[in-house]
């Protein structure tokens, strides 16, 4: 039996070695390479031997591919087809002129090297109509330098990822490097300074690896990425490689300065002391043109030179001190980092007019993030102290993975000194509650958007508590945590900062936290959230919404103080629309408000047990009819509450995250 084992494997590396053509070929700059490279676009090789695949200019691309097909795929009638093993080193440099350039370049297999590919996130390599199409059979190692729409999934603006068909990356990290104790690195692909890039994939153990570092870093011993995947039906028998270049409203200048490719062995090291310098950007001299238009004032103009220099020195050195900040080793540890210097600059130094809310966490603003001209909200928390900084921001990392359309997403954070920074997608119309009860937009909501947001909260309720890695309790969901998108679809913000539990251990807490309202009765006993509590305060939402009032109004009738014993009264007496928001008249669809006042009442019940899911609340607002039929048979009192526990699908043991009280929106 072993050698029915062996014998096959003998005969793939005979074959490999053998009967497939291998290449090796080595640039030291490109020089003498122009007769060997099919070059288009916006790519060429400069008069001291550099491959510039795209310069400054917008929205543009380049590609520069060896010009014969090699063969990567072993196709043999005694042997399956195989992808055999490949290894290349690259040397390329990212120089930008300005804050911040884009897109990025990678380095691709492709069956043809005339890709019809589209500039900006899609690198020249594929096109809008087909990206993801299994027929590309292309296979790339993206240098991204811009987090793209939602769509590219992007986890950053400087990340490295294996691209297969599709921009969308099967995997993908940060830019960075191992040190031999293991401890990761970070660094800027943008930052103007030559980077070396080795991929090896083994054909035999079908595992790819992906290294980067600057060049003054020999190899790291232990890759970036490590990635199991056969590449077999991804490549074709003969393939055209090279790389792919673009810009969009960013640009760079995209170069190659170096490049050895082998099949069927490891790739020849380069001469690295003899590699050509890449073109500097041209910088402008209107100073000293302006110098010499009139000789006799030379001495004024020095003067003022001087005194606007020595002005300009002291200005960015305070700047520069203003502006320090001191990284500890855990720091660099964990992703989605932005640089205080960054958020400085997008909020104008925190400006007063950027403000966008306070509250008992700080302040929030609004932000035009330097790199990429993305609007974004920043929330500044000072001395949070409740627990270890590290652990903070472990979970916040951790959180910031999640995505979901009804979701305001955390992108990313920022400590300095005892303040936290968090990043967050910017939501141009505000939060719901200003809607609802704000004068300056009262009545600017109509039933049909009222109604579209409270299926977007379930919908990001439902991601919560059901789809996502491990389960989370938002634990402070309240219309003033509802924010609203260009489009007025309905976000749930302020999920970002949670304490993690290991898995198997029930969640607790000591600290009875939320909004006087919204909180489940049972959590002033017990102290532990569960997704069940969450339901509560949806089922508060809800009324919230359906009534144009908040859940406790202490300056009303007695009857009507609590919103929730008022509708369940007149629902008894069969006059639930009485309680309809009166700035909605008579513009609602009846079907539609009756089964959202019900299932508010079914989500607050008093007894966790007899709750819904979320997934069931999402079944109800759909109008599936027997659950429409359920909810309208309920009797809404507290002793003859409708048993829905065998439907419940929340475990008794999960892993659990647990939402902050904090508040405000953001």
């Amino acid at each position: 039996m072993a050698a029915s084992i062996v014998l096959p494997f003998l005969v793939l590396l005979l074959a490999s070695s053998s009967l497939s053509d291998n290449i090796d070929f080595t640039y030291n700059g490109f020089k003498s390479a122009a007769t060997n490279l099919s070059l288009d676009g916006y790519a060429h090789i400069t008069s001291n031997g550099v491959l510039q695949l795209t310069n400054d200019s917008y929205k543009v691309t380049g590609h520069a591919f060896f010009s014969s097909p090699i063969q990567m795929l072993l196709n043999t009638p005694s042997v399956t087809p195989a992808a055999i093993s490949f290894s290349t080193i690259f040397v390329f440099d990212i120089i930008t002129v300005g804050n911040g350039g884009g897109h990025g370049f990678a380095f691709a297999m492709a069956p043809t090297k005339t890709l019809n590919g589209s500039c900006c996130q899609y690198l020249g390599l594929l096109n809008k109509s087909s990206n993801g199409n299994s027929s590309n059979h292309v296979f790339a190692i993206e240098f991204d330098t811009v987090q793209g729409s939602d769509m590219f999934k992007d986890i950053d603006d400087n990340h490295v990822g294996v691209d297969i068909n599709s921009l969308v990356s099967n995997i993908s990290k940060p830019a960075s490097y191992y040190t031999n104790n293991s401890k990761m690195v970070d660094f800027e692909l943008e930052s103007g300074q030559p980077i070396l890039a080795w991929i090896d994939y083994d054909g035999v153990a079908k595992i790819l690896n992906v290294t980067v570092s600057p060049l003054s870093v020999d190899k790291p011993s232990r890759p970036l990425i490590s990635y199991a995947i056969d590449l077999s039906p991804i490549l074709k028998e003969y393939m055209y490689v090279g790389f792919s270049s673009s810009t969009g409203k960013l640009s760079s200048s995209h170069c190659i300065m170096g490049w050895s490719f082998r099949t069927n062995s490891v790739a020849r090291s380069l001469d690295l002391s003899h590699l050509p310098l890449p073109p500097q950007p041209a910088k402008a001299s209107s100073a000293s043109k302006a110098f010499g238009i009139k000789i006799g004032v030379i001495s004024s103009i020095a003067t003022l030179l001087l005194v606007a220099l020595a002005f300009s020195v002291s200005w960015y050195l305070w700047q520069r001190a203003k502006l320090a900040e001191t990284l500890e080793d855990w720091e660099l540890d964990y992703p989605h980092r932005f640089p205080y210097k960054d958020l400085y600059k997008a909020t104008k130094g925190f400006k007063e007019t950027e403000l966008l809310g306070s509250g008992g966490f700080g302040f929030v603003y609004k932000g035009i993030l330097p790199r990429t001209g993305e609007e974004v909200a920043i929330k500044k928390i000072s001395s949070n102290s409740r627990q270890g900084m590290r652990e903070f921001i472990a979970e916040v990392a951790c959180l910031g993975r999640m995505r979901h359309r009804n979701l305001v997403q955390l992108q990313g954070w920022c400590k300095r000194n005892e303040d936290l920074l968090l990043v967050y997608d910017f939501m141009p119309n505000g939060s719901l509650d200003t809607f609802l009860f704000e004068s300056e937009k009262c009545g600017m909501l109509s039933w049909d958007q009222r109604f579209k947001i409270l299926k977007g909260v379930a919908m990001g309720l439902a991601y919560l508590h059901e789809e996502w890695e491990q389960v989370v309790v938002h634990r402070d969901i309240k219309s003033s945590n509802v924010l609203l998108d260009a489009e007025m679809n309905g976000r749930l913000g302020d999920f970002g900062l949670a304490r993690l539990y290991e898995r198997g251990k029930n969640p607790a807490t000591t600290l009875l936290v939320g909004t006087l309202g919204y909180i489940a009765p049972e959590l002033s006993r017990t102290g532990k959230p569960m997704p069940s509590s969450d339901v509560f305060a949806y089922g508060m939402l809800l009324l919230e919404v359906a009534c144009g009032r908040r859940p406790i109004e202490p300056n009303t009738q007695t009857e009507q103080l609590l919103l929730m014993d008022w509708v369940r009264e007149c629902e008894m007496r069969g006059q639930a629309l009485d309680v309809v928001d009166p700035k909605l008249g008579e513009s609602y669809v009846r079907e539609e408000v009756e089964l959202v006042l019900k299932l508010g009442l079914v989500c607050s019940q008093s007894t966790p047990e007899v709750r819904p899911t979320m997934r069931q609340v999402i079944q109800y607002l759909n109008g599936d009819d027997i659950l429409v039929d359920d909810v309208g048979a309920l009797v809404f009192s507290e002793a003859d509450s409708f048993d829905l526990a065998s439907r419940k699908s929340y475990p008794s043991s999960i892993n659990m995250v647990s939402s902050s009280s904090l508040s405000g929106g953001w």
